[in-house]
């Protein structure tokens, strides 16, 4: 594992090499979780994909988080990230990503973001904020930060994005998930969506279809 990322992280090899710089994913877990949670999600992509999966910086509990919960608008399910903690870890990771990809001979034009939760909604704002930068995102269970919902970028058009929600999750109503798959539709995201029969979880059918999503996009 290489020092120079400004996240603590977790760096997987490709099962399958090939010459040159390869494609790779970052992975940004959940709220109270770490960087081991997805990793057995990760690891059923595409062989040769280096899968570079993030600790988000603050401790809570027994893992840690990307940032602290506005809840001003009416309570968890309708939370925001507070601002200055979501541009912290967006920037963290922005800058993780970069020195990854020299520390891991990275091919900078296939990187992909798999995010769940509060990493799906870091994954989101990090591909609004600068779309020619992701050849890919898949963002589980999570939602759009009205911070970056209005944001109208050069580059996503036929951007491949994967949004999932469970019906049953009572942590981000799938509503939530929803509305974001719309609004990337809206400025000419290729995504696809799917809603689970599942809580705030990945059961196996979405799993498989997140599977198909890498096989598909991952060159």
């Amino acid at each position: 594992m290489s020092d120079d990322l400004p996240l603590e992280h977790v760096h997987v090899e490709p099962q399958r090499t090939s010459n040159g710089p390869a494609p790779a994913v970052f992975v940004l877990h959940g709220r109270g979780a770490n960087e081991e949670d997805l990793l057995p999600l990760a690891r059923r992509f595409p062989d040769e994909l280096r899968v570079v999966s993030l600790r988000a910086p603050e401790r809570l509990m027994g893992g840690y988080t990307w940032y602290e919960l506005d809840t001003s608008a009416g309570g968890l399910h309708s939370s925001q990230p507070d601002g200055d903690d979501f541009r912290r870890s967006l920037d963290l990771v922005s800058e993780s990503v970069d020195a990854a990809v020299e520390a891991y001979a990275i091919d900078p034009d296939r990187i992909g973001l798999l995010g769940f939760s509060q990493g799906a909604i870091t994954s989101l704002a990090l591909l609004l904020e600068d779309p020619d930068r992701y050849a890919w995102v898949a963002a589980l269970h999570g939602y759009l930060a009205e911070s970056h919902a209005a944001l109208d970028p050069d580059g996503i058009d036929g951007k491949p994005v994967f949004v999932s929600a469970g019906s049953a999750d009572q942590v981000i109503p799938p509503h939530r998930a929803e509305a974001a798959a719309g609004r990337l539709r809206e400025l000419g995201a290729d995504v696809a969506f799917g809603a689970y029969e599942a809580a705030h979880g990945v059961g196996p059918e979405e799993l498989a279809d997140l599977v198909a999503f890498a096989e598909r996009v991952v060159e």
